[in-house]
């Protein structure tokens, strides 16, 4: 689709010099030549980019009139997306200042190399472009999470959303690790919904699930007669995925010799149903995902190696929420938030000593395990807040546990505090106490308190 391009310029020749020139090279080309012209245009569909002259006239025709930058703040209000460009014979640094202040992307003086303002105009769309997902990101975050409380917030996680951010827009396939209840499935869909293959489905298939015998059907699709019981042709799940994602989770429970099979399709794009004569060409991406250690997964012969590098073109690792303590309690809200709303019920929070309950302990199931916990004890509790007695699960004790002490909020939260500072430094306290800013005896003080085994 050809970007649309609005250029307001009250001379002529410029107007038909520079449309001529961007027409050309394949960009749709409105122009208009004041400033009633461009307002009456506000209603219309927005441009990609708009190229605006600091000077024009109020009405066609008119004496030219330094208006172009009170324009702006319209521009701005009606086509929020529209990249501008301010073009000026009359150029100074205050000017493009002023510009730059209000929104402009960048300023251009007359006379100029028609050759620096196609550059330039590439340049504001990929910007804008780089925009366009980023308001993406944040729109699929907030369905994940709700608007105001972002449920990454763990340091490990917020690199995980920013290579995502990278590489949604790409085709690049992709293999997500990790424990099982990581939230691997969530990161798969938060892929597809920030790439360009959205407006498409995304198929997902848990390959340890699918019978041996049946997989291959499942995949590629079945031709009638090609086994006992095939009394039809079956349409794959490539080509259910055709022009979206087909993601394949615990990819390192498929049968060998299926892998094999993957592997061809992959390199050739295109598939042959079991029992067919003829092939196919697909068009999907895939993304694949596995709770065990792949190098394991090889070693141990479930894995073939040229299929894992052939997947495995960016590799996400999701570590265990034990290891990113900081994303249990928004995430426990905002799985508060969605079964209170589903069930009716008006939940305000969590006790302190809920919450330290929570985040002291270990979720050997992750995050799953967490939002079957929270479901639970919304079901349960009487409310209007989930208390410790609502919960199920009883707090770790391992050796960095004191036998029966119970800690205040403020007192779990700087503990956790403390312990991951500590994690972070390899346990060198003084460099710890430094960052926490605190003085070393206080920290060795609130170590023992606490019952930090270091």
């Amino acid at each position: 689709m050809k970007a649309r391009i609005l250029l307001v310029d009250d001379d002529p020749d410029m107007r038909e010099l520079v449309g001529t020139f961007l027409s050309q090279n394949d960009y749709e080309v409105l122009t208009t030549d004041s400033a009633a012209g461009l307002r009456s245009l506000l209603d219309a569909e927005a441009p990609d980019v708009v190229l605006l002259d600091y000077k024009l006239p109020e009405l066609a025709g008119g004496p030219p009139e330094d208006i172009g930058l009170t324009l702006m703040p319209t521009i701005r209000h009606r086509w929020p997306e529209a990249e501008i460009i301010i073009l000026s014979g009359h150029g100074t640094l205050d000017v493009a200042l002023e510009a730059g202040r209000l929104g402009a992307y960048t300023f251009i003086s007359k006379p100029f190399e028609l050759g620096k303002l196609l550059a330039d105009l590439q340049c504001a769309l990929e910007h804008k472009a780089q925009q366009a997902e980023a308001s993406a990101l944040r729109d699929a975050l907030a369905t994940f999470s709700g608007a105001n409380s972002p449920v990454f917030k763990s340091a490990a996680m917020q690199a995980v959303i920013r290579t995502v951010e990278r590489i949604a827009p790409t085709d690049v396939t992709v293999l997500i690790t990790g424990e099982s209840g990581t939230g691997k499935e969530v990161i798969a869909d938060l892929l597809h919904s920030l790439s360009r293959r959205n407006k498409n489905r995304i198929i997902e298939v848990n390959c340890a699930a699918l019978p041996r015998e049946l997989i291959e059907s499942e995949l590629f699709g079945s031709v009638k007669g090609a086994y006992t019981g095939a009394h039809t042709d079956r349409e794959g799940l490539f080509r259910q995925a055709e022009g979206g994602t087909l993601f394949l989770d615990e990819i390192a429970e498929m049968p060998v010799d299926t892998q094999s099979k993957l592997l061809r399709v992959l390199q050739d794009q295109e598939v042959r149903p079991v029992g067919g004569k003829t092939t196919y060409k697909t068009n999907c991406r895939i993304i694949t995902a596995t709770n065990r250690d792949p190098q394991e997964a090889m070693k141990q012969g479930k894995l073939r190696e040229d299929l894992y590098y052939r997947i495995s073109t960016v590799s996400i690792h999701l570590p265990p929420l034990r290891e990113r303590r900081d994303d249990i309690l928004p995430l426990a809200q905002a799985f508060l938030r969605r079964f209170s709303a589903q069930a009716n019920r008006n939940f305000i929070g969590f006790t302190p000593a809920a919450i330290e309950r929570l985040i002291s302990f270990d979720w050997p199931g992750n995050v799953r395990q967490l939002q079957n916990e929270i479901q639970r004890a919304v079901l349960l509790s009487d409310g209007p807040m989930i208390d410790a007695s609502d919960l199920s699960i009883t707090r770790t004790r391992d050796e960095s546990d004191t036998s029966d002490t119970n800690f205040t909020l403020l007192e779990a939260v700087e503990r956790n505090a403390i312990i991951q500072m500590l994690q972070a430094t390899g346990g060198n306290k003084v460099e710890a106490a430094r960052r926490l800013g605190i003085g070393r005896q206080t920290l060795y003080n609130k170590i023992k308190a606490y019952g930090i085994k270091v």
